[in-house]
Protein backbone atom coordinates (compact mmCIF):
# COMPACT_ATOMS: atom_id res chain seq x y z
CA UNK A 1 0.00 0.00 0.00
CA UNK A 2 1.80 2.93 -0.80
CA UNK A 3 0.64 6.95 -0.45
CA UNK A 4 2.43 10.15 -0.82
CA UNK A 5 1.01 12.59 1.52
CA UNK A 6 0.68 15.99 -0.73
CA UNK A 7 0.88 19.16 1.66
CA UNK A 8 0.99 21.65 -1.26
CA UNK A 9 -2.39 20.74 -2.62
CA UNK A 10 -3.40 20.75 0.82
CA UNK A 11 -2.74 23.76 1.35
CA UNK A 12 -4.07 25.43 -2.11
CA UNK A 13 -7.29 23.36 -1.17
CA UNK A 14 -7.29 24.81 2.31
CA UNK A 15 -7.74 28.81 0.95
CA UNK A 16 -7.07 29.69 5.00
CA UNK A 17 -3.43 30.79 4.11
CA UNK A 18 -4.18 34.24 5.99
CA UNK A 19 -1.56 35.98 3.62
CA UNK A 20 0.49 39.32 5.30
CA UNK A 21 -2.58 42.29 5.89
CA UNK A 22 -1.70 45.98 6.37
CA UNK A 23 2.21 44.95 6.22
CA UNK A 24 2.00 42.51 9.62
CA UNK A 25 3.87 39.68 9.52
CA UNK A 26 2.15 36.08 9.56
CA UNK A 27 1.84 34.10 12.75
CA UNK A 28 2.78 30.56 10.75
CA UNK A 29 2.26 27.20 12.49
CA UNK A 30 6.33 26.83 13.43
CA UNK A 31 6.26 30.31 14.72
CA UNK A 32 2.69 28.96 16.99
CA UNK A 33 4.29 25.52 18.01
CA UNK A 34 7.45 27.77 19.02
CA UNK A 35 5.84 29.69 21.09
CA UNK A 36 3.69 27.34 22.69
CA UNK A 37 6.84 24.97 23.02
CA UNK A 38 8.18 27.90 25.30
CA UNK A 39 4.83 28.38 26.87
CA UNK A 40 3.12 25.60 27.84
CA UNK A 41 2.66 24.81 31.71
CA UNK A 42 1.87 21.23 31.27
CA UNK A 43 5.81 20.55 29.27
CA UNK A 44 7.07 22.85 32.30
CA UNK A 45 5.24 20.77 34.36
CA UNK A 46 7.00 17.32 32.66
CA UNK A 47 10.38 18.42 33.17
CA UNK A 48 10.28 18.99 36.83
CA UNK A 49 8.52 15.67 37.29
CA UNK A 50 11.22 14.12 34.94
CA UNK A 51 13.65 15.97 37.52
CA UNK A 52 11.57 14.96 40.74
CA UNK A 53 12.51 10.94 39.16
CA UNK A 54 16.30 11.64 38.95
CA UNK A 55 16.54 12.74 42.37
CA UNK A 56 15.33 8.72 43.49
CA UNK A 57 18.69 7.54 41.65
CA UNK A 58 20.40 9.19 44.16
CA UNK A 59 18.28 8.45 47.31
CA UNK A 60 18.79 4.64 45.99
CA UNK A 61 22.55 4.81 45.87
CA UNK A 62 22.64 6.02 48.97
CA UNK A 63 21.73 3.18 50.94
CA UNK A 64 24.81 1.71 50.06
CA UNK A 65 27.14 4.60 50.47
CA UNK A 66 28.69 5.30 54.09
CA UNK A 67 27.22 7.79 56.44
CA UNK A 68 29.58 10.18 58.02
CA UNK A 69 29.19 12.51 60.91
CA UNK A 70 30.67 14.79 63.45
CA UNK A 71 29.30 15.63 66.44
CA UNK A 72 30.16 18.29 69.60
CA UNK A 73 28.47 17.97 72.89
CA UNK A 74 28.83 20.29 75.89
CA UNK A 75 27.51 19.88 79.02
CA UNK A 76 27.54 21.35 82.32
CA UNK A 77 26.52 19.23 85.56
CA UNK A 78 25.96 20.34 88.79
CA UNK A 79 24.30 18.80 92.22
CA UNK A 80 24.23 20.33 96.22
CA UNK A 81 24.76 17.93 98.49
CA UNK A 82 24.70 18.85 101.99
CA UNK A 83 25.20 22.86 101.44
CA UNK A 84 28.10 21.76 99.62
CA UNK A 85 28.22 22.87 95.54
CA UNK A 86 29.67 20.10 93.15
CA UNK A 87 29.75 21.71 89.25
CA UNK A 88 31.53 19.78 86.35
CA UNK A 89 32.08 20.32 82.52
CA UNK A 90 32.74 18.58 79.71
CA UNK A 91 33.21 18.97 76.19
CA UNK A 92 33.21 16.28 73.82
CA UNK A 93 33.78 16.00 70.12
CA UNK A 94 33.46 12.67 68.11
CA UNK A 95 33.21 10.89 64.39
CA UNK A 96 30.68 8.48 63.72
CA UNK A 97 30.97 6.41 60.25
CA UNK A 98 28.08 3.62 59.20
CA UNK A 99 27.79 2.05 56.08
CA UNK A 100 25.79 -1.28 54.21
CA UNK A 101 27.90 -3.76 52.82
CA UNK A 102 25.91 -6.20 51.20
CA UNK A 103 22.00 -6.31 51.30
CA UNK A 104 21.39 -9.13 48.79
CA UNK A 105 21.73 -6.64 45.88
CA UNK A 106 18.27 -4.48 47.05
CA UNK A 107 19.92 -1.56 46.26
CA UNK A 108 21.49 -2.62 42.90
CA UNK A 109 17.73 -3.43 42.35
CA UNK A 110 15.98 -0.14 43.52
CA UNK A 111 19.05 2.06 41.61
CA UNK A 112 18.00 0.29 38.55
CA UNK A 113 14.73 0.61 39.17
CA UNK A 114 15.34 4.18 39.91
CA UNK A 115 16.85 5.08 36.90
CA UNK A 116 14.12 3.23 34.36
CA UNK A 117 11.58 5.58 36.42
CA UNK A 118 13.94 8.40 35.36
CA UNK A 119 13.91 7.42 31.74
CA UNK A 120 10.36 7.01 31.58
CA UNK A 121 10.23 10.37 32.91
CA UNK A 122 12.60 11.95 30.41
CA UNK A 123 9.99 9.78 27.81
CA UNK A 124 7.01 11.49 29.37
CA UNK A 125 8.65 14.57 28.32
CA UNK A 126 8.55 13.82 24.67
CA UNK A 127 5.04 12.61 25.32
CA UNK A 128 3.85 15.65 26.89
CA UNK A 129 5.69 17.99 23.84
CA UNK A 130 3.54 15.84 20.76
CA UNK A 131 -0.11 15.99 22.70
CA UNK A 132 0.87 19.64 23.44
CA UNK A 133 2.12 20.78 19.56
CA UNK A 134 -0.55 18.59 18.60
CA UNK A 135 -2.84 20.27 20.59
CA UNK A 136 -1.53 23.88 19.08
CA UNK A 137 -2.37 22.62 15.14
CA UNK A 138 -5.60 21.35 16.14
CA UNK A 139 -6.60 25.35 17.83
CA UNK A 140 -4.50 27.03 14.72
CA UNK A 141 -6.16 25.19 11.93
CA UNK A 142 -9.73 25.68 14.01
CA UNK A 143 -9.34 29.79 13.75
CA UNK A 144 -8.48 29.62 10.33
CA UNK A 145 -11.26 27.37 9.48
CA UNK A 146 -13.78 29.54 11.66
CA UNK A 147 -12.61 32.62 10.25
CA UNK A 148 -12.85 31.32 6.61
CA UNK A 149 -16.83 30.21 7.70
CA UNK A 150 -16.86 33.65 9.27
CA UNK A 151 -16.37 35.23 6.05
CA UNK A 152 -18.22 32.87 3.84
CA UNK A 153 -21.39 32.66 6.22
CA UNK A 154 -20.97 36.89 6.08
CA UNK A 155 -20.87 36.46 2.00
CA UNK A 156 -24.01 34.32 2.15
CA UNK A 157 -25.97 37.02 4.25
CA UNK A 158 -25.09 39.41 1.84
CA UNK A 159 -26.52 37.09 -0.74
CA UNK A 160 -29.53 36.93 0.91
CA UNK A 161 -29.81 40.34 1.61
CA UNK A 162 -29.94 40.99 -2.36
CA UNK A 163 -32.05 38.36 -3.43
CA UNK A 164 -34.42 39.76 -0.22
CA UNK A 165 -34.67 43.18 -2.02
CA UNK A 166 -34.87 41.50 -5.57
CA UNK A 167 -37.76 39.72 -4.18
CA UNK A 168 -38.83 43.17 -2.99
CA UNK A 169 -38.45 44.94 -6.27
CA UNK A 170 -40.05 41.95 -8.17
CA UNK A 171 -43.50 42.21 -6.27
CA UNK A 172 -43.53 45.61 -6.50
CA UNK A 173 -43.43 45.87 -10.44
CA UNK A 174 -45.75 42.70 -10.33
CA UNK A 175 -43.33 40.17 -11.51
CA UNK A 176 -42.64 38.17 -8.07
CA UNK A 177 -45.33 37.34 -4.88
CA UNK A 178 -45.67 37.82 -1.43
CA UNK A 179 -44.30 33.94 -1.11
CA UNK A 180 -41.46 34.89 -2.51
CA UNK A 181 -40.36 37.60 0.17
CA UNK A 182 -41.23 35.69 3.10
CA UNK A 183 -38.65 33.03 1.69
CA UNK A 184 -36.07 35.10 1.16
CA UNK A 185 -36.76 36.91 4.58
CA UNK A 186 -36.86 33.23 6.10
CA UNK A 187 -33.26 32.63 4.48
CA UNK A 188 -31.96 35.91 5.50
CA UNK A 189 -33.12 35.28 8.81
CA UNK A 190 -31.21 31.87 8.98
CA UNK A 191 -28.26 32.92 7.42
CA UNK A 192 -27.80 35.88 9.72
CA UNK A 193 -28.02 32.69 12.76
CA UNK A 194 -25.52 30.87 11.12
CA UNK A 195 -23.09 33.72 10.60
CA UNK A 196 -23.28 34.42 14.15
CA UNK A 197 -22.73 30.92 15.23
CA UNK A 198 -20.05 31.18 13.39
CA UNK A 199 -18.69 34.41 15.15
CA UNK A 200 -19.12 32.85 18.70
CA UNK A 201 -17.18 29.44 17.25
CA UNK A 202 -14.32 31.79 16.14
CA UNK A 203 -14.12 33.48 19.46
CA UNK A 204 -14.01 30.16 21.46
CA UNK A 205 -10.81 29.16 18.72
CA UNK A 206 -9.10 31.98 19.61
CA UNK A 207 -9.22 31.58 22.94
CA UNK A 208 -8.31 27.87 23.29
CA UNK A 209 -5.21 29.11 20.24
CA UNK A 210 -4.47 31.85 23.38
CA UNK A 211 -4.47 29.07 25.96
CA UNK A 212 -1.84 26.88 24.05
CA UNK A 213 0.04 29.83 22.71
CA UNK A 214 0.21 32.18 25.28
CA UNK A 215 -0.47 35.27 22.50
CA UNK A 216 -4.04 35.81 20.40
CA UNK A 217 -3.74 35.03 16.90
CA UNK A 218 -2.83 37.77 14.34
CA UNK A 219 -2.39 37.02 10.47
CA UNK A 220 -2.58 33.16 10.57
CA UNK A 221 -0.64 30.71 7.73
CA UNK A 222 -1.15 27.06 7.22
CA UNK A 223 1.89 26.94 4.82
CA UNK A 224 4.71 24.48 6.43
CA UNK A 225 7.26 22.01 5.04
CA UNK A 226 7.04 19.32 7.69
CA UNK A 227 5.76 17.10 4.62
CA UNK A 228 9.22 14.90 4.45
CA UNK A 229 8.55 13.65 7.70
CA UNK A 230 5.98 11.42 6.85
CA UNK A 231 6.68 7.97 5.56
CA UNK A 232 5.22 7.11 2.08
CA UNK A 233 3.46 3.60 3.27
CA UNK A 234 1.40 3.34 6.05
CA UNK A 235 3.69 -0.30 6.62
CA UNK A 236 6.48 2.74 7.35
CA UNK A 237 4.53 4.70 9.51
CA UNK A 238 3.75 1.56 11.72
CA UNK A 239 7.22 0.76 12.33
CA UNK A 240 8.59 4.88 12.31
CA UNK A 241 5.96 4.45 15.54
CA UNK A 242 6.88 1.52 17.42
CA UNK A 243 10.14 2.45 17.10
CA UNK A 244 10.18 6.43 18.04
CA UNK A 245 6.77 6.95 19.46
CA UNK A 246 7.49 8.18 23.44
CA UNK A 247 4.40 6.78 24.62
CA UNK A 248 6.25 3.14 23.76
CA UNK A 249 9.59 4.01 25.22
CA UNK A 250 8.26 5.10 28.01
CA UNK A 251 5.87 1.48 28.45
CA UNK A 252 9.51 -0.26 27.91
CA UNK A 253 11.32 1.69 30.78
CA UNK A 254 8.08 1.63 32.80
CA UNK A 255 9.25 -2.83 32.26
CA UNK A 256 12.39 -2.33 32.95
CA UNK A 257 11.52 -0.18 36.10
CA UNK A 258 8.91 -3.16 37.30
CA UNK A 259 11.22 -6.03 36.72
CA UNK A 260 13.85 -4.32 38.85
CA UNK A 261 11.24 -3.40 41.50
CA UNK A 262 10.39 -7.81 41.41
CA UNK A 263 14.05 -8.00 41.77
CA UNK A 264 14.58 -5.93 45.27
CA UNK A 265 11.38 -7.46 46.83
CA UNK A 266 12.68 -11.07 46.32
CA UNK A 267 16.64 -9.92 47.64
CA UNK A 268 14.73 -8.50 50.41
CA UNK A 269 14.56 -12.29 52.16
CA UNK A 270 18.65 -12.56 51.88
CA UNK A 271 21.14 -11.20 54.37
CA UNK A 272 22.40 -7.84 54.97
CA UNK A 273 25.80 -7.09 56.94
CA UNK A 274 26.50 -3.50 58.08
CA UNK A 275 29.66 -1.61 59.11
CA UNK A 276 29.80 1.15 62.28
CA UNK A 277 32.55 2.77 63.57
CA UNK A 278 32.96 5.82 65.99
CA UNK A 279 35.84 8.09 66.89
CA UNK A 280 35.84 10.54 69.55
CA UNK A 281 37.66 12.81 72.43
CA UNK A 282 36.79 14.82 75.78
CA UNK A 283 37.33 17.45 78.24
CA UNK A 284 36.20 17.66 81.53
CA UNK A 285 36.48 19.26 84.86
CA UNK A 286 37.68 18.67 87.09
CA UNK A 287 39.76 15.89 86.05
CA UNK A 288 41.33 17.11 82.29
CA UNK A 289 41.63 15.55 79.61
CA UNK A 290 39.39 11.69 78.97
CA UNK A 291 41.78 10.87 76.06
CA UNK A 292 40.29 9.15 72.38
CA UNK A 293 38.06 6.42 72.20
CA UNK A 294 36.55 4.43 69.14
CA UNK A 295 34.42 1.48 68.33
CA UNK A 296 34.14 -0.59 65.57
CA UNK A 297 31.10 -2.65 64.89
CA UNK A 298 30.36 -5.19 62.10
CA UNK A 299 26.88 -6.67 62.26
CA UNK A 300 25.23 -9.33 60.62
CA UNK A 301 21.39 -10.07 60.32
CA UNK A 302 18.96 -12.29 57.94
CA UNK A 303 15.28 -11.97 58.24
CA UNK A 304 13.19 -15.41 59.04
CA UNK A 305 9.55 -13.48 60.01
CA UNK A 306 8.05 -10.12 59.11
CA UNK A 307 4.42 -10.56 59.74
CA UNK A 308 3.79 -11.81 55.98
CA UNK A 309 5.42 -8.22 54.78
CA UNK A 310 8.13 -9.50 52.67
CA UNK A 311 5.79 -12.21 51.50
CA UNK A 312 3.22 -9.48 50.24
CA UNK A 313 5.65 -7.43 48.75
CA UNK A 314 7.14 -10.00 46.23
CA UNK A 315 3.52 -10.49 45.08
CA UNK A 316 2.66 -7.19 44.97
CA UNK A 317 6.04 -6.73 42.98
CA UNK A 318 5.31 -9.61 40.39
CA UNK A 319 1.90 -8.37 39.85
CA UNK A 320 3.17 -5.09 39.30
CA UNK A 321 5.28 -6.54 37.08
CA UNK A 322 2.59 -7.77 34.98
CA UNK A 323 0.30 -5.19 34.78
CA UNK A 324 3.57 -2.93 33.27
CA UNK A 325 3.59 -5.45 30.52
CA UNK A 326 0.13 -5.41 30.09
CA UNK A 327 -0.05 -1.43 30.19
CA UNK A 328 2.67 -1.75 27.23
CA UNK A 329 0.54 -3.69 24.82
CA UNK A 330 -2.29 -1.61 25.41
CA UNK A 331 -0.25 1.27 24.58
CA UNK A 332 1.38 -0.24 21.52
CA UNK A 333 -2.25 -0.97 20.34
CA UNK A 334 -2.90 2.77 21.00
CA UNK A 335 -0.42 3.78 18.98
CA UNK A 336 -0.74 1.71 16.40
CA UNK A 337 -4.54 2.59 15.96
CA UNK A 338 -3.67 5.99 16.29
CA UNK A 339 -1.00 5.57 13.25
CA UNK A 340 -3.62 3.50 11.37
CA UNK A 341 -6.49 6.69 12.17
CA UNK A 342 -4.59 9.19 10.92
CA UNK A 343 -3.30 7.64 8.02
CA UNK A 344 -6.92 7.04 6.76
CA UNK A 345 -8.08 10.48 7.80
CA UNK A 346 -5.31 12.13 5.08
CA UNK A 347 -7.03 9.92 2.30
CA UNK A 348 -10.44 10.38 3.75
CA UNK A 349 -9.81 14.58 3.73
CA UNK A 350 -8.15 13.98 0.11
CA UNK A 351 -11.45 12.21 -1.20
CA UNK A 352 -13.74 15.31 0.27
CA UNK A 353 -11.73 17.89 -0.98
CA UNK A 354 -11.87 16.34 -4.53
CA UNK A 355 -15.52 15.91 -3.86
CA UNK A 356 -16.19 19.06 -2.51
CA UNK A 357 -14.12 21.06 -5.15
CA UNK A 358 -16.34 19.57 -8.20
CA UNK A 359 -19.24 20.42 -5.92
CA UNK A 360 -18.32 24.13 -5.43
CA UNK A 361 -17.60 24.13 -9.02
CA UNK A 362 -20.58 22.77 -10.47
CA UNK A 363 -22.86 24.39 -7.56
CA UNK A 364 -21.72 27.87 -8.76
CA UNK A 365 -22.58 27.31 -12.71
CA UNK A 366 -25.90 25.90 -11.27
CA UNK A 367 -26.46 28.66 -9.26
CA UNK A 368 -25.98 31.37 -11.98
CA UNK A 369 -27.92 29.17 -13.95
CA UNK A 370 -30.92 29.64 -12.00
CA UNK A 371 -30.76 32.84 -11.00
CA UNK A 372 -30.48 33.54 -15.11
CA UNK A 373 -33.44 30.70 -15.32
CA UNK A 374 -35.25 32.92 -12.83
CA UNK A 375 -35.11 36.39 -14.17
CA UNK A 376 -36.47 34.34 -17.44
CA UNK A 377 -39.37 33.49 -15.29
CA UNK A 378 -38.99 29.83 -15.39
CA UNK A 379 -37.46 29.33 -12.06
CA UNK A 380 -38.70 30.87 -8.57
CA UNK A 381 -36.81 32.92 -6.12
CA UNK A 382 -37.10 29.89 -3.64
CA UNK A 383 -34.89 27.18 -6.60
CA UNK A 384 -32.30 30.15 -5.91
CA UNK A 385 -32.53 30.10 -2.95
CA UNK A 386 -31.68 26.69 -2.42
CA UNK A 387 -29.46 26.33 -4.79
CA UNK A 388 -27.53 29.21 -2.92
CA UNK A 389 -27.79 26.86 0.24
CA UNK A 390 -26.45 24.21 -1.67
CA UNK A 391 -23.37 25.93 -2.72
CA UNK A 392 -22.57 27.09 0.84
CA UNK A 393 -23.36 23.39 2.08
CA UNK A 394 -20.28 22.19 -0.46
CA UNK A 395 -17.77 24.98 0.30
CA UNK A 396 -18.20 24.46 4.05
CA UNK A 397 -17.67 20.89 3.32
CA UNK A 398 -14.43 22.03 1.22
CA UNK A 399 -12.84 24.49 4.12
CA UNK A 400 -13.84 21.69 6.61
CA UNK A 401 -11.96 18.91 5.02
CA UNK A 402 -9.27 21.08 4.01
CA UNK A 403 -8.55 21.80 7.74
CA UNK A 404 -8.98 17.95 8.59
CA UNK A 405 -6.10 17.27 6.01
CA UNK A 406 -3.58 19.25 7.78
CA UNK A 407 -4.70 18.08 10.90
CA UNK A 408 -4.56 14.71 10.02
CA UNK A 409 -1.11 15.07 8.46
CA UNK A 410 0.11 16.41 11.94
CA UNK A 411 -1.71 13.52 13.60
CA UNK A 412 0.47 11.17 11.75
CA UNK A 413 3.42 12.91 13.11
CA UNK A 414 2.34 12.36 16.49
CA UNK A 415 1.57 9.25 15.87
CA UNK A 416 4.95 8.27 14.54
CA UNK A 417 6.88 9.77 17.05
CA UNK A 418 7.83 12.96 14.98
CA UNK A 419 6.06 15.59 15.83
CA UNK A 420 8.66 17.09 18.30
CA UNK A 421 10.63 20.28 18.47
CA UNK A 422 13.81 18.64 17.33
CA UNK A 423 12.34 16.43 14.44
CA UNK A 424 10.52 19.69 13.33
CA UNK A 425 13.32 21.94 13.75
CA UNK A 426 11.72 24.59 15.98
CA UNK A 427 14.07 27.53 17.11
CA UNK A 428 13.88 26.25 20.97
CA UNK A 429 15.96 24.86 23.56
CA UNK A 430 14.68 21.35 23.53
CA UNK A 431 13.58 20.56 26.94
CA UNK A 432 15.20 17.53 28.60
CA UNK A 433 16.50 16.49 32.32
CA UNK A 434 18.90 14.73 30.99
CA UNK A 435 22.11 16.80 31.35
CA UNK A 436 20.36 17.06 35.04
CA UNK A 437 19.76 13.54 35.79
CA UNK A 438 24.01 13.26 35.17
CA UNK A 439 24.16 15.66 37.53
CA UNK A 440 22.32 13.40 40.20
CA UNK A 441 24.18 10.46 39.52
CA UNK A 442 27.16 12.25 41.53
CA UNK A 443 26.46 11.55 44.77
CA UNK A 444 29.26 12.54 46.33
CA UNK A 445 28.88 16.36 45.54
CA UNK A 446 27.32 16.75 48.90
CA UNK A 447 31.09 15.75 50.39
CA UNK A 448 32.77 18.32 47.56
CA UNK A 449 30.06 20.88 48.42
CA UNK A 450 31.05 20.96 52.53
CA UNK A 451 34.90 20.82 51.21
CA UNK A 452 34.59 23.86 49.44
CA UNK A 453 32.79 25.68 51.84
Amino acid sequence: MSFRVNLAASIVALSLAALTVGGAQAQSISQALAAAYQYAPDLQSALLNAKVSAENVALAKSRKLPTIGGSITATDSWQVNNGNLNDSKSLTAGLAYNQTLFDNFQTEAQIEAARAGAEAAEYQIQNTEQNVLLAVVQAYMNVLNDRELVALRQDNVSFFDAQLKSARDRLGVGEGTKIDVAQARARQAQGLAAYRAAQSSLEISKATFQRYVGASPQNLSASHNFGHLLPNTLEKAIASAEANHPALRMAKAAIRAAQAGADGAGAAFGPTMTFTSSVGTGLSEPGGSQGISGQFKLGLSVPIYAGGAIGAGVRKANLEQIKSEVDAMSAYDQVRQAVISAWSGIQSADAQIQAADAAVASGREVLDGVIQERDLGTRTTLDVLNSQAELETAREGLINASTQKVVATFSLLAATGQLTAGSLGLPVQVKSAAAYNATVEDVWQELRSVEDK
